[in-house]
């Protein structure tokens, strides 16, 4: 049986929207300007951190920026975010069959969990690697070979699924399989500079590979 290994935003879930706001909401509080959505959804798939650290003046501001953002990203979670049509169903298939399955996000744990439970999927997925249990995030392979150790699976048996040039770095560097959705914000000539092994076009297709 295959492992399969879970990006969470632009892959299960659709906060796309939410985590552009989020980024404009911090920036005009604490930069009074804003930056176009095309530079913030360059370092999605990134940890916040990394992402906000790149225009805070120092690790204090960064700090503010992280507070600001994530308040307004869990104030507005649930009415925002929603579950990208049919991925949820399979996913819950794939558990039922007896499939090693792992949440792999950039995401910190506490917005992890949060969507995880709007997509109700929290039991589906046990063994979650967040942006919080690693030294080094996406595009770096330790997220991915941490999920792998926790569930005692073989890079060979894996495969990735995500939405972002950096799920599919982290993945082929760690030595698995990597899936590119089409549903995610990115195009696909974005993708395929990281040469993904597999594309879907549609969740039902995970099944047949």
């Amino acid at each position: 049986m295959r492992t399969y290994l879970f990006d969470l935003d632009g892959t299960l879930l659709d906060s796309i929207d939410l985590i552009l706001t989020s980024f404009h909401h911090t920036s005009r509080i604490h930069l009074g300007r804003e930056l176009t959505d095309e530079y913030w959804l360059a370092g999605v798939g990134t940890p916040l951190r990394t992402a906000l650290s790149k225009v805070a003046g120092s690790d204090e501001e960064t700090d503010a920026m992280l507070a600001t953002y994530r308040d307004f990203n869990l104030e507005h979670h649930d009415a925002m975010a929603k579950a990208y049509p049919g991925v949820a169903d399979v996913v819950r298939r794939l558990h039922r069959d007896g499939a090693k399955l792992a949440l792999v996000t950039s995401k910190l744990s506490i917005g992890a969990n949060r969507g995880l439970r709007l997509l109700e999927l929290e039991e589906e997925f046990p063994v979650r690697i967040c942006a919080d249990d690693v030294v080094n995030g996406k595009p770096h392979p330790e997220p991915v070979l941490k999920a792998l150790a926790a569930l005692e699976a073989p890079a060979s048996s894996a495969v990735f699924i995500g939405d972002s040039e950096h799920d599919m770095a982290a993945g082929r560097a760690a030595g698995v399989d990597t899936v590119a959705v089409t549903w995610g914000p990115f195009p696909r000539a974005t993708l395929e500079a990281q040469a993904p092994t597999h594309w879907i076009d549609t969740p039902e297709q995970l099944l047949g590979l």
